[in-house]
């Protein structure tokens, strides 16, 4: 059975950084995007950045310039590195990787930017 899992979530002050992982277990091949999306108090999941199979990466406006995906294809494991953290990026952190058939989501770690 397919699991994700997200790691390195925390509280960490304005301005900070923090890197998330994203682990795959039991199995999963032929994975064609890996993705972010967090979902804040109160408000709908919103996505975040992707990573194509052939490296190619996208981002919101919100995050641009500032979180940076990556993968390691061996793993397979996927990182989100944020930097120049602001309160409003605080949420739950999801994972998601899109296979043949369909895709599989990670339970969520917890990003708080507070002072």
């Amino acid at each position: 059975q397919v699991q994700l899992v997200e790691s390195g979530g925390g509280l960490v002050q304005p301005g900070g950084s923090l890197r998330l992982s994203c682990a795959a277990s039991g199995g999963i091949f032929d994975i064609s995007a890996m993705s972010w999306y967090r979902q804040a108090p109160g408000k709908q999941r919103e996505w975040v950045a992707t990573i194509t199979s052939a490296g190619n990466t996208k981002y919101a406006d919100s995050v641009k310039g500032r979180f940076a995906i990556s993968r390691d294809n061996t793993k397979p494991t996927m990182y989100l590195r944020m930097k120049t953290l602001k309160p409003e990026d605080t949420a739950v952190y999801y994972c998601k990787y899109v296979v043949r058939g369909g895709d599989y989501w990670g339970q969520g770690t917890q990003v708080t930017v507070s002072s």
